[in-house]
């Protein structure tokens, strides 16, 4: 698989990276032994890039992970996240950035994933209560404890990124980003690149809708997306029509609709890093060839006319997920 690096830390990942949460929460029942059977099929493909978050199943998608580590833990790179507090069964949530808890979460996370330092340690959502320079200060010490190698940031302003940086480098940024949510190309996209640091674009495929094959009728009880706004109502309509024409797209393309929403992130930076989730083994063949596919520039450009920002109806979260999320 191709390889790109972690923004200046040493560090290279597959790419594609493999986004986890949906194995333990917000996408239906966890089914664990579906699971290993999935993480087990993505590292024999090449795949060398997990990324969890203690918020996902509260602890449980760590576990999940550390379960599978054993005999291969300096072939993969693992990334996980703090900073989201929520009481089981909720999805509302409150946003800690305080640096004891910084220092506590990391502890739990390593106990969880079984491992003695985390590779990239991510700050999941910002408190604007804490200034930026204390919370890095706080991650910056666990480096140097040598607890975690290198240090993330999630949905932050360009501003917040140049701040945190001039403490501590920081090696990935992470936030939503696909050809349905296009708020990164604002501003932070190209922070990234004049920083050296690394854009992980979660949510690739958004959240399966982009596949042209999620049947939104038959999503489970409990099942985030169901009160996610862009999955609702004459949202829904419109959206879907957008989704038939990246199919339409990909089926002249003789890709599926994922391999093209893929292969359009891969060729927006050479420092940006899709990490599609995927529940089951049968995807993670297909997102990971579509880093082979070329686009063209006059196709890049239909597609970026066919989703344009103003294109796409609903919002990206419901009121409460947009907590400690800043503007791109």
């Amino acid at each position: 698989m191709q390889q790109r690096p972690l923004g200046r830390s040493g560090l290279t990942v597959s790419v594609p990276g493999l986004g986890c949460m949906g194995m333990s929460e917000f996408y239906g029942p966890a089914d664990d032994a579906q699971s290993r059977a999935t993480l087990e099929a993505a590292f024999a493909l090449g795949y060398d890039f997990l990324d969890t978050a203690d918020t996902y199943g509260h602890g449980h998608n760590e576990a999940l992970i550390g379960s599978v580590l054993a005999g291969r833990r300096d072939r993969v790179v693992v990334a996980t996240k703090f900073g989201i507090v929520r009481e089981p069964g909720a999805y509302s949530r409150r946003i800690d950035n305080s640096p004891a808890f910084v220092a506590r979460a990391c502890e739990a996370s390593l106990r969880r994933l079984g491992i003695e330092t985390i590779d990239l340690y991510y700050c999941h959502r910002r408190d604007p209560a804490v200034p930026i320079a204390e919370v890095v200060g706080a991650m910056a010490r666990l480096v140097e404890a040598g607890k975690v190698r290198a240090l993330g940031l999630s949905e932050v302003s360009p501003a917040t990124l140049r701040a945190a940086h001039a403490v501590h480098p920081i090696a990935a940024v992470q936030s939503e980003y696909s050809l349905w949510s296009r708020e990164p190309e604002r501003g932070l996209l190209a922070t990234c690149r004049d920083l050296g640091t690394a854009f992980v674009a979660y949510s690739p495929l958004g959240r399966g809708f982009l596949t042209g094959t999620l049947d939104v009728a038959a999503l489970a009880e409990g099942d985030f997306r169901r009160g996610n706004p862009r999955f609702q109502g004459e949202a829904l309509a419109s959206n879907r029509r957008l989704a038939a024409a990246l199919d339409a797209f990909a089926r002249e393309r003789g890709a599926t609709a994922a391999q093209i929403a893929l292969a359009w992130l891969v060729a927006r930076e050479p420092h940006v890093i899709p990490i599609p989730g995927a529940r089951r083994s049968s995807r993670l063949a297909e997102n990971a060839a579509a880093v082979d596919i070329v686009l063209d520039p006059a196709e890049i450009r239909r597609l970026d006319t066919l989703f344009a920002p103003d294109a796409v109806a609903g919002a990206r979260y419901p009121e409460a997920g947009m907590v400690g999320i800043e503007p791109a």
